[in-house]
């Protein structure tokens, strides 16, 4: 028990002190995980024999990852992604399997462990990707939705895959044991799986497959028909801990399920994701999940990293770098090309190309995976999760390049996906989410036409399905204001998400038309003083009006009469504008606020108008 005490402090300890460093540094998670394994690990020797088992254990974590991923797979979002997932996706991960299959083979492995570790090297890094292309803000852009689209085609195929991979076992050689016996790779697995516990053992090919349908059906049905009563049944005890326990029972039970047929149990866990994606619980699954996962998850890097064998490294340094930096070439090339063919240009292209090129996590579970199932040997596993990890630790250094090709990269403009804008109004709205779509239903609801801008498809989608029109295209590019009619204008309105995008736009409107109107959505305050330099008329911060108006309603529950609190409302609105007024004066973008003496001293003198304000208020009101 001290023993089991003492390694879990460890593991956590490791976690809590390299994770959240390794994510200041813009490294990721991932990498935090792996270098917190590699330091408990093979520097400081402070594990040892027990990380084989525990990292068994720690799969459970993928299964739930796989389960969780299959939650947020609608057959609808899939079926608008189906070109980037069929095309693009299943492009990459098939050349570029091929090509790494053909380079292990010239390494003199046989075709079947080639084709292995040609799969597990075609994955790129699902949590690192998504984690940078979020902080850089590239999401949005087309090679953005681009390489989630691979991403996401690779997450769906690691299914398949798991399920294939047991099939190259018979293309193992069979080896010499130490007593002289004949002995395949897969034996092992076999053996063991001989002695558990399951439902086809010994049935003939046509009853195992009757066993197999009946089991994934059965995940089907008990998704669609058993999920609804179960989860009343828990409410009714009202335990907050009983869903998790619940949530919990679905996926364990599930993964049983599948290893007692011979499965897979994250296909299971998958499929069974999937059914619940409609459901009424599928966010309270995710909620109760996702902590279970990341842990798991984060245990199973950090063994990846404590196993990693750095006498095999260093006895081989040049050849295993050698070996990593090849893979990044060799896919880096393989995206290039499919980027052309996919008419991507400039800094899209070049995203695409990059952010893709290294192995990821995935790479770890079908090798280790592999390694039991006996399709790919020990010694060529190890080396493969040297390569995986230093091509992981070298990503950061792929967006490096990427920021610095990008700045030199022509602008280019998804002419193809943009919509011909054939209409006018007085009133262009940039932008059209939550804050957009209530000013253009305003107008529109008064008799006033408007031209609606957003580089979002989806959202554009969403909106013609409710009957307003809009189109598709970046609204801070010039073109599309002009086709927008700009020129003839009397009002546009900036409710861009992205407020770097919103001071552009804001500055270029008011270079080409200084009699324009432009209302402005700002972020904050700093946000409403940048806007107010770059030109904007009126700068609405997007919750400033929601929280006047929840303090008005804390007022009136508090003593004062509707009166006194609207009263008492409207003295704080025009203050605080007057007030936003007269900040933005001292205000200076190279000094932060609460260290700008004059910015200081001004808002305490505005504070104190303000209390003198209201004081006055209140001894009119007595007086009356």
């Amino acid at each position: 028990m001290d023993s089991f005490l003492f390694q879990a402090s460890i593991y956590l300890a490791a976690a809590v002190i390299a994770v959240p460093f390794a994510s200041r540094l813009g490294l990721g998670s991932v990498l935090g995980y792996l270098a917190a394994g590699i330091i408990i690990g093979p520097l400081l020797g402070l594990v040892g024999s027990e990380t084989e088992d525990l990292q068994h254990f720690a799969e459970f974590g993928v299964v739930m990852m796989l389960f969780l991923i299959g939650l947020e797979l609608e057959p609808r979002a899939l079926w608008d992604m189906r070109h980037r997932l069929i095309g693009l996706g299943g492009l990459q991960i098939i050349l570029s399997a091929l090509a790494l299959m053909a380079i292990a083979m010239a390494y003199q492995q046989p075709w079947g462990v080639a084709l292995a570790i040609g799969l597990a090297l075609s994955l790129s890094s699902t949590a690192i990707v998504l984690q940078t292309l979020s902080e850089k803000g590239l999401m949005q852009t087309s090679g953005g939705r681009s390489v989630f689209s691979v991403l996401l085609t690779q997450d769906i195929a690691v299914i398949p895959i798991l399920a294939f991979l047991p099939l190259l076992v018979a293309t193992v050689p069979a080896q010499l044991a130490g007593d002289g016996s004949i002995q395949r790779a897969g034996d092992d697995a076999h053996d063991k799986a001989h002695h558990s516990m399951s439902l086809v053992e010994g049935l003939p090919g046509w009853g195992v497959t009757l066993v197999t349908i009946a089991a994934i059906a059965a995940v089907i049905l008990a998704g669609v028909f058993l999920t609804r009563p179960l989860f009343r049944y828990i409410h009714s005890a009202r335990l907050r801990e009983m869903y998790t326990a619940l949530a919990l029972l679905i996926v364990v039970g599930i993964s049983f399920l599948m290893t007692l047929v011979g499965l897979s149990p994250a296909l299971g866990a998958f499929l069974a994701g999937v059914v619940l994606a409609s459901s009424e619980f599928r966010h309270e699954l995710e909620t109760d999940l996702e902590p279970f996962k990341g842990l798991l998850l984060g245990l199973f890097f950090i063994t990846v990293g404590a196993g990693i064998n750095f006498t095999l490294l260093f006895d081989n340094v040049f050849n295993i770098i050698g070996m990593a930096l090849l893979v990044i070439l060799l896919k880096g090339i393989i995206l290039y090309f499919l980027g052309r063919a996919f008419k991507l240009k400039g800094k899209d292209h070049w995203l695409f190309t990059l952010a893709l090129a290294q192995a990821g996590e995935f790479g770890f579970v079908l090798v280790s995976f592999s390694v039991v199932q006996g399709v790919i040997p020990r010694g060529v596993a190890e080396t493969l999760l040297l390569v995986i990890s230093i091509s992981m630790l070298i990503t950061p250094l792929l967006f490096i390049i990427y920021d610095y090709l990008s700045k030199r990269a022509p602008e280019t403009a998804e002419q193809h996906e943009e919509d011909e804008i054939d209409i006018e109004g007085p009133v262009i709205i940039a932008g059209i989410g939550r804050f957009g779509q209530i000013v253009n239903r305003l107008v529109q609801a008064n008799g006033f036409n408007t031209v609606v801008l957003d580089h979002d498809m989806e959202t554009i989608a969403v909106m013609r399905r409710f009957g307003f029109k809009g189109f598709l295209g970046d609204p801070t590019r010039p073109d599309i204001l002009r086709a927008a009619g700009l020129q003839d204008a009397r009002v546009l309105v900036v409710a861009l998400d992205d407020p770097e995008a919103a001071i552009t736009l804001v500055t270029y409107a008011r270079k080409l038309r200084p009699d324009l109107h432009i209302v402005a959505r700002a972020r904050d305050r700093t946000h409403v003083y940048r806007l107010y330099q770059a030109g904007a008329d009126d700068i609405v911060r997007e919750l400033f009006d929601s929280s006047l108006r929840a303090g008005r309603y804390v007022l009136e529950n508090i003593g004062l009469s509707e009166f006194e609190a609207a009263e008492a409302e409207k003295i704080f609105y025009h203050h605080d504008r007057y007030s936003v007024r007269e900040l933005a004066k001292l205000w200076d973008p190279e000094v932060p606020a609460s260290q700008n003496p004059a910015y200081l001293a001004r808002a305490k003198e505005l504070q104190k108008e303000l209390e003198t304000a209201i004081l006055s208020r209140d001894s009119e009101q007595k007086r009356a």
